[in-house]
């Protein structure tokens, strides 16, 4: 029996298991090693108009040193043939609730490469960015937000902050609210998240419910503005979505039941939607995340009107992200291609679609100047597909290579990369 246990070992690195390594190749890509090599790569690289086709792209100390045409440079390498395949920018999942590194190693594997938290406990997030930012390749980027804003905290937020014992009774008035922020802040999150609106995930809420006030709401982006952080706002409800953009949010998260009116505002200032459609798909699932009747109930309801709306915001000029509203965790399969694929049927071209889910999702996430695109001097955040996903953007969740800062992450091409 041939000696497998270096093959062992760069597949665990990757985050395959060893019962893969008969169908999916592994390839010894070692820490020293700076530079990798993709050619003939159909290449969308989510800012243009068109792809760019038979393209080589060099990737030298994590980052993009080149894009064009014509073989692999000498000395560089190793060099991975695309041939057939298209290469994209890493996703940018825009909403998510991921709490520990299983998770986030099954986001990083669907292929989102960046993603934007919207509430998790004890700071799990912001461990997750720092393990990144230190070249952990099997753990996507992270623009943390810690706890959520909210009229009545998690439990877990008074274990980190002892000394607010005094909230367990509500978050009432404006200065209960600029001290959660100062608390967010004191932890280095990159963005704050506030509840305006009631939960749909939960069935004793109702969605369409506003819960904080407009003095609260501008006490909550004032305090944090004076941080240099922005505000998203998780508002379903029409009446605590329109308080929240004239309050001066950045986004709105979900925005099931916006009017005309509240959407023409969000263009007029330039605030974000994020409609998260897939987590309505969720809520009336009964194998999915959320396994209750009522919910099921709730989201046949919400899907036909979150679809809707985010057809006439889009119409409208509204910019759009992707966002999965998912934990991703093993009973969940929501991905941001499921995203994708949910913008394009409300309306976006396929390419605005892909580009909802990287370049406009990293700037409404503050790292568009990084990551979210392939541009020289980029992060190499990559992910390939098999087939053209401007033909069929139901391609888009075939992903067969994860690359991770330069790193491949995850390989499922049935050809290895040669020196």
């Amino acid at each position: 029996m041939p000696n497998t246990s270096w093959l062992r070992r760069t597949c665990v690195v990757w985050g395959l298991t060893l019962s893969a390594i008969s169908t999916i190749p592994c390839f010894a890509q070692n820490a020293a090693d700076d530079s990798l090599v993709f050619v003939h790569a159909n290449l969308i690289d989510g800012v243009g108009s068109a792809p760019l086709t038979d393209a080589t792209v060099v990737v030298t100390k994590g980052h993009i040193e080149s894009i064009g045409h014509g073989p692999a440079p000498a000395n560089h390498g190793p060099v991975i043939d695309l041939t057939g395949h298209w290469l994209l920018p890493g996703f940018v999942d825009a909403h998510v609730h991921v709490g520990n590194l299983a998770d986030a190693r099954r986001a990083l594997r669907s292929g989102a490469t960046t993603i934007g938290e919207a509430g998790v406990d004890h700071f799990a997030d912001i461990g997750m960015r720092e393990l990144n930012h230190k070249g952990v390749v099997d753990v996507p980027d992270v623009v943390a937000a810690g706890y959520h804003v909210r009229t009545h905290p998690a439990d877990a937020y008074f274990i980190d902050f002892p000394q607010d014992a005094d909230l367990m009774a509500g978050v009432h008035g404006t200065e209960a609210a600029r001290r959660m922020v100062r608390e967010m802040a004191s932890r280095g999150v990159n963005r704050i998240k506030v509840m305006a609106t009631e939960r749909a995930g939960t069935p004793d809420t109702d969605p369409r419910i506003r819960i904080f006030n407009d003095e609260e709401l501008a006490a909550v982006v004032d305090e944090a503005n004076k941080a240099g952080l922005w505000v998203v706002a998780h508002a379903h409800g029409n009446e605590g979505a329109a308080a929240a953009v004239r309050a001066g949010v950045h986004s709105i998260e979900h925005g099931t039941y916006l009017s005309d009116d509240t959407l023409r505002l969000m263009k007029e200032k330039g605030v974000y939607l994020d409609p998260t459609i897939t987590a309505l798909v969720d809520l009336t699932d009964p194998e999915g995340e959320y396994d209750n009747p009522i919910l099921q109930m709730r989201g046949k309801a919400m899907l036909p009107t979150g679809r809707e709306m985010t057809a006439r915001a889009w119409k409208m000029g509204v910019k759009i992200v992707a966002g999965t509203d998912t934990s991703y965790f093993d009973k969940n399969n929501r991905t941001l291609a499921d995203e994708m694929i949910e913008l394009s049927d409300a309306g976006l071209e396929p390419m605005n679609a892909i580009k909802a889910g990287t370049s406009v999702s990293a700037e409404e996430l503050g790292v568009d100047k990084r990551t979210g695109s392939i541009r020289v001097g980029y992060e190499a955040d990559f992910v390939v597909i098999s087939s053209n996903p401007l033909e069929n953007i139901r391609h888009i969740g075939d992903i067969i290579m994860v690359v991770n800062n330069g790193r491949v992450a995850l390989n499922r091409m049935n050809v290895a990369p040669r020196p």
